[in-house]
């Protein structure tokens, strides 16, 4: 059985540009140029530790998925970059990555999360909902509503991921 490892890496390594590509087209796929006008210019030294990070997951050393995040606010760290590898899905790796930042984000301080997804993605809703993560918008009915004036498309989530700031992680305890 093929173990699975998590690695930080630079956001700029070109051993993501593949994956990277992958997230994007996917995004062009959904979305054609919706969020193009909106786009946020990203600076690479938000990923970097400590206040930053991006993860890769690999397998057999070949990136299977992906996640980052970067300050928000003092205590809050956003994520971002979460994504599967499409002939990998549904097998639960967005969740690993997921709790692998919640994770990482906790011990590099943080007590909050938060993150933004499309209202075209209704696996990532279901994914954010199921895990924790508070809504900022109204779940019930179609999505696609947030695509339209007033709205900007994103759909924000909000989550307590440390809920004592002195908390010991496991390992930590150890």
């Amino acid at each position: 059985m093929s173990q699975q490892l998590f690695r930080e890496v630079s956001p700029e390594a070109p051993e993501l540009q593949p994956i990277l590509s992958g997230l994007f087209g996917e995004y062009a796929q959904r979305y054609g140029d919706y969020f193009s006008s909106k786009q946020e210019v990203e600076q690479t030294e938000w990923y970097l530790p400590p206040q930053g990070l991006f993860l890769v997951l690999e397998q057999d050393n070949e990136i299977i998925a992906m996640g980052a995040y970067k300050p928000f606010d003092s205590e809050t760290a956003e994520m971002k970059r979460i994504w599967t590898r499409s002939d990998l899905r549904r097998q639960g790796l967005a969740l690993v990555v997921l709790n692998e930042l919640e994770r990482r984000a906790r011990r590099a301080g943080y007590r909050k999360a938060f993150l933004t997804t499309g209202f075209r993605q209704p696996e990532a809703v279901r994914l954010y909902a199921g895990h924790g993560y508070l809504p900022l918008f109204d779940l019930s009915g179609d999505l696609e509503r947030y695509g339209q004036p007033p709205h900007d498309g994103r759909l924000r989530f909000t989550k307590v991921i440390n809920v004592f700031s002195n908390e010991k992680s496991a390992e930590e305890r150890v």
